[in-house]
């Protein structure tokens, strides 16, 4: 997506969050990690917040909509500041968190803040006023026939358990971003998701699953149905690398692949 700057923003648009966000001094357009039209940390002086944007007439407005809808809903979520829609543009403002990328490899005292987030994360309900595809209907390709209950779940699901998507503040805490991607899902689902990071950030699968475990939603779930989820998550990045080889697939397919092998078949 072709990413515009806050200056490029037309006046009218500009003057409209600024009654918000108080007079910008200046705007930093992020270079990475967030699939925006305007994407951009900016300065104003009331302080810094987080701005993302895109023309109303963009298929995907409804998309910054959805998000901010759930976001306001989160556990450990920045908070939604205002929007604004004006002049053709569609503006949200988001609390700026100030924090790292978290370090997710065995040992890291970042996996415990991650835990505590996924603990949070998985007693939150799917706010019902956003309508969204849950996740068995996403991946209803790749799903064997007669979904199992366990996969139906409206909690709220993040779905996108990237570290780029994450930040570990100065008081320790994990906070989660970009909620874009959010959809009903079982309770325990980010947690799985969070094992495939972690495997691929250097953990062995009993090693990742002894910290999901560590969640009570996981650690309550039942086997098959975590099984059969990586199961399905394996058959939909082998989709996606297939279709799309981006570089940062094959590691996560090949995380994918570990997690599988060591559940065993579908079933068991």
């Amino acid at each position: 997506m072709d990413r515009v700057s806050w200056h490029d923003l037309p006046g009218a648009v500009r003057r409209a969050a600024e009654r918000h966000a108080g007079q910008v001094e200046r705007a930093e357009t992020a270079s990475h990690g967030v699939m925006s039209r305007l994407a951009c940390t900016v300065h104003a002086r009331a302080g810094r917040l987080f701005v993302k944007g895109t023309l109303l007439d963009d298929p995907s407005a409804w998309v910054y909509r959805h998000e901010a809808q759930v976001t306001r809903h989160a556990p450990f979520a920045p908070r939604v500041l205002w929007d604004v829609e004006t002049a053709g543009w569609l503006l949200v403002g988001y609390e700026y968190v100030d924090g790292r990328h978290p370090d997710l490899s065995p040992g890291s005292p970042d996996v415990s803040s991650l835990v505590r987030t996924l603990t949070a994360v998985s007693e939150a309900s799917w706010p019902e006023t956003s309508r969204k595809k849950p996740m068995h209907a996403r991946w209803a390709d790749f799903l064997p026939d007669g979904v199992p209950a366990g996969l139906q779940g409206r909690s709220l699901g993040h779905t996108d358990m990237s570290p780029l998507n994450m930040l570990v503040t100065a008081d320790g805490r994990l906070r989660m971003l970009d909620w874009a991607l959010a959809c009903p899902a079982p309770a325990w689902a980010d947690t799985a998701f969070a094992v495939l990071r972690l495997i691929s950030s250097g953990h062995a699968p009993e090693q990742a699953e002894a910290v999901a475990r560590q969640v009570p939603a996981y650690r309550h779930a039942d086997p098959v149905d975590v099984g059969t989820f990586a199961h399905t998550v394996l058959a939909a990045w082998e989709g996606m690398e297939r279709a799309d080889p981006l570089p940062h697939r094959a590691a996560l397919t090949a995380a994918a692949r570990e997690w599988a092998s060591h559940r065993g078949p579908i079933g068991a």
